[in-house]
């Protein structure tokens, strides 16, 4: 992306880091990028989607056009009763104007005796008199009405049987929205009022003219604000907006639009749209029948989900959430890093900056699977965690401590760090290759290193010593398949998450055909990256979010840890599992407890149902119970009306108890989440960076 607009205010800007340049695609961008190929998904033109109000309505809540709702139910009356009360407040009052008017009902008029002089009453023919008795009686009709109206719900009545349904509720203008208007976003108001005229005209102009869409609007937008935090860029600023106008401050890759878009996305409020709260009573009334959507403000907490194969996790999930994360790279808003088996659904290659498809001889990119650091230490503290993580009775400190015997001395000998056949052979304690290494240090000045591979060579072999472990591991990437991976020598091009910093789109294809254990020891491998590197960024100015489709026997107690640790460093992952059995047992409070956003499909077990009601809690709901008891009649024509009755209705006379009681009880039981919950629906809570909570929704994924 151009220089002159895509650091956020207070950091620096992400181009100029040179230690790990962004990968760029294998031709040069196009001079001037193509002009975009899709239009808001939300609106049928770019200034209606400027203009419409968004409204922030609690997390979660799909803000585009949104209608708030009140907090609770109003009460609804029955239409039998609502119907025959109306019906005899009328009659009333037609029968009560019916005497009145009649005389028998005299003191109404007394009002008007007080209010006239007596001349006027004598004289039959004063037409002030007669003015005056017809004002009098209208008021009193009107009076009439509207007390018996009131009481009747005559209104009511008119609104829900007599006119015709209302149309669906619109969202209220906002002043600030409106076509013409000083603050109307769609001119550009904030360069206007910066002095730039010139520029916000050119881009008003874009806008109006459609050769301007949302990435772009939200590009240009982030490059402003880069330029408030640092004044020297405006003149670079103004003269590409000045010279390209909607193709101004694009993305490294010059594209401004991804090639297709499978979900609804508004890139003002970052936001992409899952689904529809279902309208039912499970959910809070406030929330019923409104969008459901998410955004950086609650990846950032990170979300798990869980649901068996078949219900959606990828189609319904992952693939918008992706979706969502590359337009805000193309924006400079995000990085995103998705890991999937290879052929997962999660768009074509041309919506990623980089594909790594580990495997595929034919892949243009290769995995650093050092992670792109030059600390022995570091790295091999990584590595142990991707690679004996899962194992129980293995310490990933102590095979942390055996890989940095090897890896210390070897980069310190050649200068970089060991490919997969040379660390397999270290860790199998080969002779020729420990005595090779051992002649590169031989030069009377590293005794430090030497040491190190004399401790290796002590515990090789002892009660408890990871390196046996470590090598079964290492040797499943020692595959033909493997073999022009992980190279160490600079002959590929590798990609390291140390590029969180720049607005990158990564997809990285697991071959979980024919190498499923070599599979999920690299997703555990680049997720204990991910952590590394987000947590350790320069500048955090992006969102970084790590998407895992099917993270078994990806989750470590490290790995836990870690993703608490992501919300304070405006990043997140995005996990998704078959069941949490795919997750060892000790750790199931403990990863749901670390993430912010929970995710139950239908069709989960009451098992993991059991998880989710835990973490979920209780809450007070108030309960009525109705106790129905027969009446006996005493009197005999009492007793005469309830036989007849009974006779009508077959039904005996009874008068009902009613008890109104608060309890405790779960949000949602762990029976309810595994026979409940229908087909293309989920159960989601929700948690933002800023401790905002939504209850558990039971989310119509389909619509």
């Amino acid at each position: 992306m151009d220089t002159e607009g895509t650091a956020t205010p207070g950091t620096p800007d992400a181009s100029a880091t040179p230690a790990h340049p962004v990968p760029r695609p294998a031709g040069p961008p196009p001079a001037v990028p193509p002009a975009p190929t899709h239009a808001p998904a939300t609106g049928p033109s770019l200034t209606d989607w400027l203009r419409t109000p968004r409204n922030a309505d609690g997390p979660g809540v799909w803000s585009y056009g949104h209608v708030p709702r009140p907090a609770e139910e109003p009460e609804t009356v029955p239409g039998r009763q609502l119907v025959s009360g109306a019906l005899i407040s009328l009659l009333t009052a037609l029968l009560i104007w019916s005497l009145c008017w009649n005389g028998y009902i005299s003191f109404w008029l007394w009002p008007l005796f007080w209010f006239t002089p007596e001349a006027w009453r004598e004289d039959g023919g004063n037409m002030a008199y007669v003015w005056v008795s017809y004002l009098y009686y209208g008021l009193f009709a009107l009076l009439l009405a509207v007390a018996f109206g009131r009481m009747g719900r005559w209104a009511e009545v008119v609104r829900r049987y007599l006119l015709p349904k209302p149309a669906a509720a619109r969202a209220v203008p906002d002043p600030r929205t409106e076509p013409g208007s000083a603050a109307d976003p769609a001119a550009w108001p904030e360069l206007r009022d910066a002095g730039q005229a010139a520029a916000a005209a050119r881009l008003a102009e874009e806008t109006g003219s459609g050769r301007m869409n949302d990435v772009d609007h939200t590009r240009i937008r982030r490059a402003w604000q880069s330029v408030r935090a640092d004044p020297t860029r405006l003149s670079a600023f103004t003269d590409t907006v000045l010279r390209n106008g909607a193709a101004a401050c694009t993305h490294p890759s010059g594209a401004r639009d991804l090639p297709v878009r499978a979900a609804a996305h508004d890139l003002y409020a970052r936001q992409v749209r899952l689904g529809t709260v279902h309208p039912g009573e499970r959910n809070p009334y406030a929330r019923r029948g409104t969008g459901l959507a998410l955004d950086p403000e609650l990846l950032g907490t990170s979300l798990v989900a869980v649901g068996p194969p078949g219900t959606g996790k990828t189609r319904a999930l992952v693939r918008p959430v992706v979706e969502s994360l590359a337009l805000q790279a193309l924006a400079g808003q995000a990085a995103v890093i998705a890991v999937a088996a290879a052929g997962t659904p999660l768009g074509p290659d041309e919506a990623y900056d980089v594909v790594i498809k580990l495997g595929d001889p034919a892949s243009l990119y290769d995995l650093d699977l050092y992670g792109g650091t030059t600390d022995p230490d570091e790295a091999a503290a990584v590595l142990a965690e991707g690679f004996v993580g899962d194992l129980p009775d293995v310490d990933s400190r102590r095979a942390a401590t055996a890989l940095a015997q090897l890896l210390g001395p070897y980069r310190a000998a050649y200068g970089r760090f060991p490919s997969v056949p040379e660390l397999r052979e270290l860790l199998d304690g080969v002779p020729a290759a420990l005595g090779a290494l051992r002649e590169a240090l031989d030069d009377g000045s590293r005794y430090a290193l030497q040491r190190e591979l004399d401790a290796r060579a002590r515990q090789s072999g002892a009660p408890g010593d990871p390196g046996l472990a470590l090598a079964d591991r290492v040797a499943l990437l020692d595959r033909p398949a493997f073999a022009s991976f992980f190279d160490t020598s600079g002959r590929t091009r590798p990609f390291s998450l140390r590029s969180l910093e720049h607005p990158l789109r990564v997809r990285i294809d697991l071959p979980e055909r024919g190498h499923a254990e070599a599979s999920r020891m690299l997703a555990r491998l680049v997720l204990a990256q991910f952590t590394a590197s987000a947590a350790h960024r320069a500048d955090r100015s992006l969102f970084a979010c790590l998407v895992l489709d099917d993270a078994t026997r990806a989750i470590t107690a490290e790995t836990v840890r870690a993703i608490q640790r992501l919300r304070s460093a405006h990043a997140g992952a995005v996990i998704t599992l078959r069941s949490l059995d795919d997750v060892p047992e000790h750790l199931h409070a403990a990863l749901l407890g670390a993430v912010g956003c929970r995710m139950a499909f239908s069709g989960v077990t009451t098992w993991d149902g059991k998880r989710f009601a835990e973490a979920w809690g209780t809450e007070w709901v108030e309960t009525r119970d109705v106790t129905s008891r027969t009446v006996f009649a005493d009197q005999p024509l009492t007793r005469a009306l309830h036989v007849f009755r009974r006779i009508v209705t077959g039904k005996a006379v009874t008068t009902d108890a009613i008890t109104v009681r608060k309890v405790e009880r779960e949000r949602w039981s762990a029976s309810e989440l595994a026979h409940s919950v229908p087909a293309g629906h989920a159960v989601l809570s929700l948690t933002t960076v800023r401790g905002e909570h939504a209850p558990p929704l039971l989310v119509d994924l389909r619509s």
